[in-house]
């Protein structure tokens, strides 16, 4: 069975629905062999990422950069899992009240240091999540999951 690991910081009740969209998306019951795990973002472990096949990614775009708490996943994954999860796919989806192009910029960077594969467009949500935003989530995370059924 494939493992999906959603890593997210969830402070709001927007990025609560974000979240829960991905969710739903993940476990969709037409998915399956697909392991959904949740993480918050301050207690992720590397193993937890070690563990993972493919990987979702949520958080708020605090000033213009991704939160503290992904920022601290990815500070005491990245060289444990530098080598191990290259090629693994992922996907993302941010909210942000004033832009989210630095908190997109920095994901891109580190996922492109540890060589993950970009599973399907970034969800970019701003103010309160419309249908169609909560819609692109549930896709996100359907999309994310599928590639990893057996």
């Amino acid at each position: 069975m494939s493992r999906l690991l959603i890593v997210h910081h969830t402070p709001s009740p927007h990025c609560q629905e974000l979240f829960e969209a991905v969710v739903a998306g993940a476990t969709d019951p037409d998915i399956e062999g697909v392991e959904v795990i949740r993480r918050p973002a301050l207690t992720l472990s590397p193993t937890d990422m070690l563990q993972a096949d493919g990987y979702l990614l949520g958080t708020p775009a605090n000033l213009g950069y991704i939160s503290g708490a992904l920022k601290h996943a990815f500070d005491i994954c990245y060289y444990p899992c530098l080598d191990a999860t290259r090629g693994r796919p992922f996907g993302l989806y941010l909210h942000g009240n004033e832009g989210t192009e630095g908190a997109e910029k920095a994901v891109t960077t580190i996922t492109t240091g540890l060589g993950w594969v970009k599973a399907a467009e970034y969800v970019l949500v701003s103010g309160k999540p419309s249908k169609d935003a909560l819609r692109q989530c549930w896709e996100l995370g359907a999309t994310v999951a599928a590639q990893l059924m057996d």
